[in-house]
């Protein structure tokens, strides 16, 4: 249990951990690209270290210094692996699609939580490139055998990046063209990383096509992560002014924007940039009067991390909000919508459940208390911001579960952990 004690305000300056999506990327392809590589500002989490163990457990050399981690890519992985992917679903999709096609065996798993994500939809599109991968009933453990690649055209019915970036990351070892469409366009980390290493790749609106490619070591620098940047901006709006520096926006991950711009939040970016093929900028937040908002299908792709705390913000906006469309939080590390909905509750909040979001009543003021973080990091950190917002703060549960994507949360917060 984390006791968090209300604040009347909250304001600072914060230089938060890097981005978790280009981190992943960036080991697995630089794991198999010709040279050497530097990851700086490199998020640590637990999450990333299970990819960086995947990968050593492959044959490529890792090195770790600091917030730096230095790759020697490998052009022959080695058979026969088990690769324990802990809690990272990403880690898990992602080198599906990566080491099918690259003529080895692997078994993928991880942990209870891990098994039971659906895995049948990386699965499915990847048999259509003709990847021999048999799940457990759907579930991981996952298994990979040798079997030659062929292009294909996949239609994915629903928008999601790790998907996407499974079939693609297949498809750079496949003969002839793999292209992809889905609805909506979800991130697009991998296709910006994929083009910076030399692959043949082209996007055209929501379909991204690839031929077979060889990749070329590159260095990255790792803009923090917005995920990460959006619980402090969410307090800047409710408690005081909060400036995140050096953050990524990339343009298929701004949807929290989006849903600021409909709340009411005042905001502004500065001093933007591009690093590493990233755009990033410094974000302000203040203090803002906020209404309540409707979120529906197709704005969930680029705000579904940050859905949690979107309705959190929605329970202290004046007004109604309804989110929609969002069915995909029901198979995260938790069912995010039926977490989220218990987390406002237990704040002393009004939210119904929906059978793909949320309906949110706003009051302005939440009286606090105690909340479960049903061990998922989305859930733990919204909580710890419902907290310090609310009137009396209260109790978490479980709070530790941060350290899969930001393991410093409550310490950036000026919190002593338990």
């Amino acid at each position: 249990m984390q006791r968090i004690q209300s604040r009347e305000y909250f304001a600072g300056e914060f230089s938060l951990p890097g981005d978790k999506s280009v981190t992943h990327r960036a080991i697995i392809l630089n794991s198999g690209a010709e040279g050497v590589a530097l990851i700086k500002n490199a998020l640590l989490g637990e999450d990333c270290l299970s990819t960086c163990a995947c990968m050593r457990a492959l044959g490529t050399k890792i090195d770790i210094d600091g917030t730096t981690i230095r790759i020697e890519g490998t052009q022959q992985f080695r058979r026969g692996q088990e690769l324990n992917c802990g809690n990272s679903a990403t880690t898990l999709r992602l080198l599906t699609g990566y080491l099918s096609g690259k003529g080895i065996d692997a078994k993928l798993f991880g942990d209870e939580s891990l098994s039971f994500r659906p895995m049948n939809r990386i699965a499915e599109p990847l048999s259509l490139l003709g990847a021999d991968i048999k799940t457990t009933d759907g579930y991981a453990p996952v298994y990979l055998s040798p079997r030659n690649l062929h292009g294909a055209h996949v239609e994915l019915p629903i928008a999601s990046a790790q998907v996407k970036s499974a079939v693609l990351l297949a498809g750079i070892s496949a003969d002839g063209e793999t292209s992809v469409r889905e609805p909506f366009k979800s991130r697009d980390h991998t296709e910006r990383m994929l083009s910076a290493m030399g692959a043949d790749i082209r996007v055209d609106g929501n379909c991204v096509t690839v031929k077979r490619s060889a990749l070329h070591a590159m260095d990255v620098c790792v803009p923090s992560d917005l995920s990460s940047a959006a619980y402090f901006m969410a307090l800047g709006a409710l408690k005081g002014e909060t400036l995140c520096k050096n953050v990524g926006i990339n343009p298929t991950r701004t949807g929290i924007f989006t849903a600021f711009d409909r709340l009411g939040v005042e905001y502004f970016l500065a001093n933007r940039r591009v690093l590493g093929g990233e755009e990033t900028a410094d974000i302000l937040v203040k203090k803002s009067d906020l209404r309540g908002i409707e979120l529906t299908e197709k704005d969930i792709p680029s705000m579904i991390d940050e859905l949690p705390l979107i309705a959190l913000l929605c329970a202290f906006a004046d007004g109604v909000s309804r989110i929609t469309g969002a069915k995909e939080l029901r198979i995260k590390e938790s069912d995010r919508i039926q977490a989220t909905v218990q987390l406002i509750r237990g704040l002393g909040g009004e939210c119904e459940e929906l059978p793909d979001g949320f309906v949110i009543r706003g009051k302005k003021k939440l009286v606090g208390g105690a909340v479960d973080s049903y061990q998922d990091h989305r859930i733990a950190m919204t909580a710890g911001v419902g907290l310090i917002a609310s009137e009396n703060g209260g109790y978490i549960s479980r709070p530790e579960c941060c350290a899969v994507s930001f393991p410093d949360f409550f310490k950036e917060l000026g919190i002593e952990r338990c």
